[in-house]
């Protein structure tokens, strides 16, 4: 999930979605997944010259992202969708208020303990071999797109480089995930806890585990009956609790959390012994999955506090 506060952002967005032709080269996007602007001006019937300042405007905002692909003749430039929902926050905020975004591949994680069913993956190849936990240790873990699980956790150290006398805010993780089934079942409930140093955030059910289509960005080597895709879920915590997307899940805030900079930031995913649902979890990144997006972290501050 994208969140966007600042008045002159928004209306960058908004203008790129005021024009029935950029909504509707987002709907081709949306439904193909990737496409060259060779393809895209064909589909839209547009001249190259035509489309380009859409996809312009596009770009800009962060709602596409253009590739160059340079595997054939020349350089192929390719078009791809870019975020799934956009949180608009209108409050009025303090003018000390910034923001600092990271991400992370989803196998950049710290520490782990993990069960099988379990694997890693590059676009490329398997890491090592299936269900076997020792390759979560292996030093190619940090190039894995795709993770998955039955219990156990992963944790990552959040970057965060923001001034020493700054006060954290709000604190946002944006990732691709679903459930880890023996194969897949879209009917395969799984009770994710999220924790953020050692203190439980919250607890989210992930529906299943989904194979029925191929990931628009899965690569076509990938195995038909393993993890596809997941959800696009936004967690956030906040001076009123922590939410994923729209939903309550706790009373936790921001201001319990005592995060000061300096200090480390480890975000944990955890499927526990003592979840009712023990149905695992499968991160996707990029070259995976629906979004084609890493962890995506957003922690916003302020200075009028001192540390």
């Amino acid at each position: 999930m994208r969140y966007i506060k600042n008045p002159e952002e928004q209306l960058a967005v908004f203008s790129a979605l005021g024009s029935e032709v950029r909504i509707a080269i987002l709907e081709l996007l949306l439904k193909n997944g990737r496409m060259s602007m060779n393809d895209l001006a064909a589909a839209m019937k547009l001249t190259n010259g035509a489309l380009t300042p859409h996809i312009r405007k596009l770009e800009a905002c962060d709602l596409v992202r253009i590739n160059t692909d340079s595997a054939g003749h020349g350089n192929l430039k390719i078009c791809e969708p870019h975020l799934e929902k956009i949180l608009f926050d209108f409050t009025r905020r303090k003018s000390s208020q910034n923001d600092y975004y990271s991400h992370l591949r989803v196998g950049q994680y710290a520490r782990c303990l993990i069960y099988p069913t379990c694997g890693l993956s590059t676009s490329a190849s398997i890491i090592g071999e299936v269900d076997d936990a020792r390759y979560f240790t292996h030093q190619h873990h940090f190039d894995a797109d795709i993770l998955w699980f039955t219990k156990g956790y992963v944790e990552y150290l959040i970057p965060c480089v923001i001034p020493r006398n700054a006060h954290i805010t709000f604190l946002s993780v944006s990732v691709e995930l679903s459930s880890e089934a023996p194969g897949s079942n879209a009917e395969w409930p799984s009770d994710i806890y999220f924790y953020l140093n050692d203190t439980l955030l919250g607890v989210w059910t992930s529906p299943g585990d989904y194979a029925d289509v191929q990931g628009l960005f899965t690569p076509d080597w990938w195995f038909s009956n393993w993890n596809q895709y997941g959800l696009l879920k936004a967690l956030t915590i906040t001076p009123e609790g922590t939410f994923m997307d729209s939903e309550k899940l706790s009373d936790v805030s921001i201001g319990q959390l005592d995060l000061k900079p300096g200090r480390p930031l480890y975000f944990r995913f955890e499927i526990p012994d003592t979840a009712e649902h023990i149905g695992g979890l499968t991160l996707f990144g990029r070259g995976f999955g629906n979004y084609n997006q890493d962890i995506d972290f957003h922690i916003a501050y302020d200075t009028d506090h001192e540390s």
